[in-house]
């Protein structure tokens, strides 16, 4: 297992395309998913993300023939969300390849889904996505169906909860930063990292690589980037990127 700080490209996926909403609103067309996969793979990439935002609104169900052809081109470990509510679901896509499972609104809705999937799966393969929005005073709130529904729970209530169910990781993505390009929220990540002991992967406002450092530093124990791993230039053209292996090695938190 690298020593380095985990460093994860996030890519959204819609009816199967490559898309890039803001702030959860609107979608610009990215291109093909596998596409973007392959020069991922040229680049290294330690880790990759997929979640498909419109499965859970859409009640579309999982694409498993997306998964089919992302498990087979890539070459480093993949997670997978979107409209997985059941352990069954769950299994047949790890049996594609996919290494771990991200639960989003079922873990709210159906929260024992975290359990069976942790239970059958390892909790290492178990993550809970949170979306986050600031609220105007203070604080922040959770959503679910792609930030359409607010729940109860804080963003600490909602973490803390996940790890209780069985989660080994929870993905803190904040709706407000999401394509921002104004770096990550460094009081949520700090908040919610100091509230629980798994680790927390910051999602959601990275511009560019040295947003990683202090997020890093915030609590994070890894850092998810989606905009700025496909988007490039004040214009916001499609260009892949992904940081060489000696500028992760420079993100190790003494």
């Amino acid at each position: 297992m690298s020593m380095f700080p985990r460093v994860i490209p996030v890519l959204l996926v819609s009816d199967g395309y490559l898309v890039k909403p803001v702030r959860f609103k609107g979608e610009k067309y990215i291109g093909d998913p596998i596409n973007a996969v392959r020069i991922f793979n040229d680049k290294q990439v330690d880790e990759l993300i997929i979640l498909d935002i419109d499965a859970t609104v859409k009640k579309t169900g999982v694409n498993y023939s997306l998964i089919e052809e992302i498990a087979s081109e890539a070459f480093m470990p993949v997670g997978y969300g979107g409209g997985v509510s059941s352990v069954a679901e769950a299994r047949r896509i790890t049996g594609i390849g996919i290494e771990k499972i991200v639960l989003g609104t079922a873990a709210v809705t159906r929260p024992e889904s975290v359990t069976e999937v942790s239970e059958a799966l390892g909790s290492s393969s178990t993550v809970v996505c949170v979306d986050v929005r600031k609220r105007l005073t203070s604080g922040w709130d959770t959503f679910v169906a792609r930030g359409r529904r607010k729940t109860a729970m804080t963003p600490v209530e909602a973490a803390r909860r996940a790890q209780g169910l069985g989660a080994g990781e929870v993905m803190i993505s904040s709706i407000d930063r999401e394509s921002s390009f104004t770096g990550y929220d460094l009081s949520l990540i700090q908040t919610v990292a100091g509230a629980v002991t798994i680790p927390v992967v910051a999602l959601g406002g990275a511009s560019r690589y040295d947003d990683f450092m202090p997020a890093l530093q915030a609590g994070a124990s890894a850092v998810a980037a989606g905009s700025m791993f496909v988007l490039n230039g004040k214009h916001r053209a499609v260009l892949i990127s992904y940081p060489t292996p000696q500028q992760i090695r420079a993100l190790s938190v003494p």
